[in-house]
């Protein structure tokens, strides 16, 4: 197992402690153990959206599953017991899965749609105004109350 130290990087940060132990989980991942099934792509739609299309031949809408929490997306899917059918050759697999996919902070699952056998989540980052950056005045006069702050880019309501 190869550890890597990412205490350089950390000189200049506050609060990314939690990066690290997400690394050594990808670093540790065994492809070989993996489980491919089903395929799915990644697309990057824009800045800010993406979109998950994953193939998902044989399930219907009531046969997925999709669980969004703050920081996690999970795919399932299970086909309710079928009769027993006879196959001479079974090249579209139905048997249960789950993929689990980690989401960057303020990326949020906006839309999931079925099309032609393949089920497409899109997600978007937004980032809350709160979060966004934001000039600060500085004030010389030290008995002066405090005024808030705006965001960068939002215009000044006192000039009209």
């Amino acid at each position: 197992m190869q550890t890597y130290d990412f205490t350089p990087l950390f000189r200049h940060s506050v609060g990314f402690d939690h990066v690290q132990t997400l690394l050594d989980n990808m670093v540790n991942y065994d492809q070989t153990t993996s489980n491919s099934y089903p395929p799915y792509n990644i697309e990057t739609l824009s800045t800010d959206s993406y979109r998950i299309s994953m193939a998902v031949a044989g399930f219907s809408e009531s046969d997925l599953k999709i669980v969004a929490t703050e920081d996690n997306l999970t795919i399932s899917g299970e086909i309710a017991a079928q009769d027993e059918k006879k196959f001479l050759h079974r090249g579209i697999a139905g048997r249960s899965f789950e993929r689990s996919f980690s989401l960057a902070d303020h990326v949020k699952v906006i839309d999931a749609k079925m099309d032609n056998g393949l089920l497409h989540i899109d997600l978007m980052r937004e980032v809350p105004e709160s979060k966004k950056p934001r000039l600060i005045k500085i004030n010389n006069n030290l008995r002066s109350s405090p005024k808030a702050s705006k965001f960068i880019g939002e215009k000044d309501k006192s000039i009209a």
